[in-house]
């Protein structure tokens, strides 16, 4: 079935093409096989999420709206005149980036690194000493959990420490930002993955970790204004599949009927809580109650269906361009956060951003060209096929990092695999400070690593 709609759209597609039409051919065949490598048999999440990531961002959001919108974009293009060579020029820097991660990704999969074969039913606990702990004082760490992610979320929607689209309201002293940000990202779920893995082991019926971990994404994502609760929940979600499809969860089809239920529960509440919210702090306040109709929740989902992925709109706008060279290239580098009120890639690039004019004292609203646009900034496409292909690789060897500390908790491999991955497709605003992010992560592993070496000695000690 699926297919089938791929050639339907394709087609639909390919008859509208305004440029040549074997551009697009390997374009959608480029694209449809990075997505088709994610699922199989000795991939990586990486390569899943960068996948899906990536066919939504370019293939799925140009094929439809070229198949079935006149080539009309929501998103803001740049220069682009929309010519048959222009739509080439983009499609063309998009398959060169695309054909660098998928060869990235063979030859990880060939000489590097490949998850062992896990057997019929055979279970890799991992993280002794945490398990220990963890099933010796399971309550009460549920209870600390619970109390975690309530504590920061709710603190950070009543003092707007880190909210998306906003200035922080609440200036928080030595680095206390950076520590909820880290938590509402990503920190508090990785405690879920840990969680899930341990009580699926113990074979519990684990309905309680399952929504606590289902509330603690709900919390998070309406704390920081965002609609991307699911998120976090599919990697999540995919990780517990893997990890466990072929011996506890296989049978336990009423535990996966309830979180899919509770899933669409949180998630539903959280667009419309999200929206809200949204709506009353980015109108300058001139919002009131009355405003908000739950009629406009279908309307805006949908378009974020299509549009939220960021993708083929920054490569149109790039390669359109005319500042591009290595002066851009080092520019870009060495933005600073709140450098121009919003981003480089605003101003420079698309220039007719409507960003330009928001109000900077309350408001911090910016576009990101993608990864992929922006490695093509010199404008040359072999410095953007190596700067992919080793982006693959390093997306990949964060993956196998976390492997590796993990213990082969493939449910936290699958978290901060796709952390990597949406970081990569929306990279763009301040790249110089991405260490930031993957810091963060490295520090989020070795803090579960140490922790694990200490419990177990305590208790190997005893």
């Amino acid at each position: 079935m699926f297919c089938v709609i791929v050639l339907f759209i394709s087609c639909a597609a390919f008859k509208n093409y305004p440029g040549k039409w074997y551009v697009y051919i390997l374009f959608t065949i480029a694209l449809n096989a990075l997505l088709f490598f994610g699922f199989r048999k000795n991939r990586l999440f990486f390569d899943t999420f960068i996948g899906i990531l990536f066919w939504l961002g370019f293939w799925l959001k140009l094929s439809v709206r070229v198949g079935f919108l006149e080539g009309k974009f929501c998103e803001r293009f740049g220069s682009f005149d929309f010519s048959g060579t222009s739509y080439d020029h983009a499609l063309v820097v998009t398959t060169c980036g695309v054909a660098a991660l998928l060869a990235a990704s063979i030859i990880r999969e060939k000489w590097i690194f490949r998850y062992p074969d896990r057997k019929e039913n055979k279970e890799n606990i991992g993280l002794e000493g945490l398990f220990i702990f963890y099933k010796t004082h399971r309550k009460l760490i549920l209870i600390g959990f619970v109390g975690l992610f309530l504590a920061i979320s709710l603190t950070n929607m009543y003092f707007g420490i880190y909210q998306k689209g906003m200035v922080s309201r609440t200036i928080l002293p030595f680095g206390l930002r950076g520590i909820y940000s880290w938590l509402l990202l990503f920190g508090a779920t990785s405690i879920s993955a840990i969680l899930l893995n341990f009580d699926f082991n113990l074979k519990k019926s684990s309905y309680l970790v399952v929504f606590f971990s289902l509330l603690e994404s709900f919390f998070s994502s309406v704390s920081m204004l965002s609609r991307g609760m699911v998120i976090n929940v599919s990697s999540l979600a995919l990780g517990a599949y893997e990890g466990f499809k072929n011996s506890i969860l296989a049978s336990k089809f009423r535990l996966m009927a309830f979180s899919l239920v509770m899933f669409f529960i949180l998630f539903s509440c959280s667009i419309i809580i999200a929206t809200h919210l949204r709506g009353f702090y980015f109108s300058k306040g001139n919002y009131s109650h009355s405003d908000f109709s739950l009629k406009y929740i279908p309307g805006t989902t949908r378009v974020l269906v299509l549009d939220r992925w960021v993708g083929i709109e920054g490569v149109m706008a790039v390669s359109s361009s005319d500042k591009l060279g290595w002066d851009l290239w080092k520019k870009a580098w060495n933005e600073k956060y709140f450098d121009y009120g919003t981003s480089l890639y605003d101003l420079d690039i698309i220039a007719t951003s409507s960003y330009a004019e928001i109000d900077t004292s309350k408001l911090h609203h910016i576009s990101t060209p993608g990864i992929l646009a922006f490695f093509y900034y010199p404008g040359s496409l072999f410095f953007l096929f190596f700067s992919m292909f080793l982006i693959g690789l390093i997306g990949a060897g964060i993956e196998i990092f976390v492997h590796k500390l993990g213990e082969s908790n493939l449910i936290l491999c699958s978290l901060f695999a796709q952390v990597v991955a949406y970081r990569y497709a929306h990279f763009g605003y301040v790249p110089g400070q991405s260490y930031l992010l993957f810091g963060a992560l490295f520090l989020n592993m070795l803090l579960i690593y140490y922790a694990n070496k200490f419990l177990l000695f305590f208790y190997k000690s005893r």
